[in-house]
C-alpha cells in the first residue's frame, strides 16, 4: 500500500521535477494562471497557507516589538533614484507608470518593487531626537517585479510579503537588530514549516543593493536546488546619508540612524511543496495546514455514520483545524484528494467502526494507518500532528546534510554538482573574478559564507590561491 501511487494526474518528480511542481501546484488548488503573463491568482487554499505563515511570522515581529504600517505602492522616480546602488539594482525589474487616464505624468512613478525609499522618505519627517529611536516597523502588501522568467510561488511580476524596516540610533543596534531577525526566521522555518537551512552572509556580489551586509537563509529542495528563504540587510548609514535622516543625540549633536530591512514572500509556499512532497501530492507540515484532520465516512448512507463523523468534528474543533466530508463522493476519491492537499491526517470511520467504538487514522506522511478508540482522539490526534511536523523537519534535515559535499578543486565541483546536486563547500579566495567564474563554468551560485565555517584546504577552489573563506555554493531557484 505504501508504494502504491493513489494519484496518477501528477508526474513523477524523477520524470520531470518542473512538471511535477506545476501539477501540485494546480491540481492542490494552490494558484491559477491569471491573464496577465507571470501573475498568478491564489485560490483559498494556497491562500489560507499565507495566512497561516503570516499569523504565525505577525505573532512573532509583534514579539520581539515591531509594529505594523502601510506604505503607499506608487514611488517618484526622483525618490527612486537618491540611493544609487539600491536603483541599479532594481532598474531591470522596474515598472513604470507613465500616465494617469489619457495624460502624461510629469514624472514617472514606479509600482514598488520594494519599499526602502518610501521608509526613509518617512524616517526623515519623523525622526528628529535619540527619543525617537528605534523605529521598528513591518509591511504586509504585494511588490511588482518585472522578472523575464516566471514561475507559480517562486518568481512572479507581483508576489505578497512581509518587509520590515528599522531605523537605530547606532551601528551596533542595527547589526543586533538584522541578526535578530535572521534569527527570528530560522526559528519560525524549523517550527512552523519544518524547513532546515543553512544560516550566512551573503558575499558582496549578491548582497542586497545599497546593503552594507546580507544575511541569508538558504533551504535545499527535492532536486537538489537551493532556494533563498529568507534575508535580512543591515544599510549601515548609506539610505540615511542618501536621503538625509538624521537625528539630535544625548549630546545634542546630529548624527545619521542606522538601518535594516528583512523579508519573507509567498515564495515559501513553493519552499514547502520542493522540501516536503511527493509523487502523491502536497505534504503540508501540521502547522501550515489550513485543514490538519479531514473526517471522511464510510459507508455514509447508512444510519448515524454522518451524525457520527459531525459529532467527531465538533470534539476534534477543539484540539485541530478539522472537517468533515460528507459529500457524495467516493471514499477512495476523497482518499486521494486528502493525498492530493496533503492534509495531514484522515481519519475514517464506518459502521462496522461505530460498533467497535473507533476509526481508523491515516498519516500523510508514509501513509502509515492506526486504529485508535474514540475515547482516546483528543488526546492521540494532536499527538499525530506533532509527531508528523518533527518528522517532516528530521526527513528535510536528513535530505539536505546528505546532500551536502565538500570539494577541494574544480573537478570534484563540477563532478559532484552533475551527479548528485546539493550544497558545494569549497573555499573562495574573495575574488569576484572566481564567483563570477565558477558560475560561468558550472552553473552555481554562492549561497552564503556560513556562520560554521570549516576548513576544507587552504587554496581557492577556482584559482588556487589562499582561500579567505568557506563558501556554501549550489544552483538554484
Amino acid at each position: 500500500m505504501n508504494d502504491e501511487k493513489m494519484v496518477n494526474a501528477i508526474t513523477s518528480m524523477d520524470e520531470d521535477f518542473a512538471k511535477w511542481y506545476t501539477d501540485i501546484v494546480k491540481k492542490a488548488d494552490l494558484c491559477d494562471y491569471s491573464s496577465v503573463r507571470g501573475c498568478m491568482i491564489l485560490r483559498p487554499y494556497g491562500y489560507a497557507i499565507w495566512e497561516l505563515i503570516q499569523q504565525d511570522l505577525d505573532r512573532r515581529f509583534k514579539e520581539t516589538g515591531h509594529e505594523n504600517v502601510y506604505m503607499p505602492m506608487f514611488i517618484p522616480e526622483s525618490l527612486l533614484q537618491k540611493e544609487k546602488d539600491h536603483v541599479e539594482g532594481f532598474a531591470p525589474e522596474v515598472a513604470w507608470v507613465t500616465h494617469g487616464g489619457s495624460e502624461k505624468l510629469q514624472e514617472r512613478i514606479c509600482v514598488r518593487p520594494t519599499s526602502e525609499t518610501l521608509f526613509c522618505d518617512h524616517y526623515k519627517n519623523i525622526v528628529q531626537s535619540y527619543r525617537d529611536l528605534p523605529k521598528l516597523y513591518n509591511q504586509w502588501c504585494s511588490v511588482c517585479r518585472w522578472e523575464k522568467t516566471t514561475r507559480p510561488f517562486l518568481r512572479t511580476l507581483e508576489f505578497l510579503w512581509q518587509e520590515g524596516h528599522t531605523a537605530h540610533a547606532t551601528a551596533e543596534e542595527a547589526e543586533e537588530e538584522t541578526v535578530r531577525m535572521m534569527n527570528v526566521y530560522a526559528d519560525f522555518l524549523k517550527e512552523f514549516l519544518a524547513i532546515p537551512v543553512v544560516k550566512g552572509r551573503k558575499t558582496e556580489k549578491e548582497k542586497f543593493a545599497g546593503a552594507m551586509a546580507t544575511y541569508t537563509l538558504e533551504s535545499l529542495m527535492h532536486d537538489g536546488k537551493a532556494l533563498q528563504a529568507g534575508t535580512s540587510h543591515n544599510f549601515g548609514d548609506g539610505f540615511a546619508k542618501a536621503f538625509g535622516i538624521q537625528y539630535t543625540d544625548k549630546n545634542n549633536k546630529l548624527q545619521y540612524v542606522h538601518q535594516t530591512s528583512w523579508g519573507m514572500t509567498t515564495r515559501l509556499i513553493g519552499a514547502l511543496i520542493m522540501v516536503h512532497s511527493d509523487n502523491n501530492g502536497l505534504v503540508l507540515p501540521p502547522k501550515a495546514a489550513p485543514v490538519q484532520t479531514i473526517i471522511i465516512p464510510v459507508m455514509q448512507r447508512k444510519a448515524g455514520v454522518l451524525e457520527k463523523a459531525e459529532e467527531i468534528r465538533e470534539r476534534l474543533s477543539k484540539v485541530c483545524r478539522v472537517k468533515a466530508d460528507g459529500s457524495d463522493k467516493s471514499p477512495g476519491w476523497k482518499y486521494a484528494e486528502q493525498e492530493m492537499k496533503g492534509i495531514p491526517l484522515r481519519l475514517e470511520i464506518g459502521p462496522r467502526d461505530i460498533e467497535k467504538n473507533q476509526c481508523v487514522i491515516v498519516c500523510r506522511l508514509g501513509r502509515v494507518k492506526q486504529i485508535v478508540s474514540l475515547d482516546d482522539i483528543e488526546k492521540v490526534v494532536p499527538e499525530l500532528l506533532e509527531k508528523m511536523q518533527n518528522d517532516l523537519y528530521e526527513k528535510a534535515l536528513a535530505h539536505k546534510e546528505a546532500h551536502t559535499f565538500d570539494a577541494s578543486n574544480m573537478e570534484e565541483f563540477d563532478k559532484q554538482l552533475k551527479e548528485n546536486p546539493g550544497f558545494i563547500n569549497a573555499m573562495w579566495c574573495g575574488d569576484e573574478e572566481c564567483e563570477n567564474k565558477i558560475k560561468e563554468l558550472t552553473g552555481a551560485t554562492s549561497r552564503c559564507m556560513p556562520f560554521e565555517q570549516k576548513h576544507i584546504s587552504d587554496n581557492c577552489v577556482c584559482c588556487g590561491k589562499p582561500a579567505k573563506v568557506m563558501v556554501s555554493w549550489g544552483k538554484a531557484y
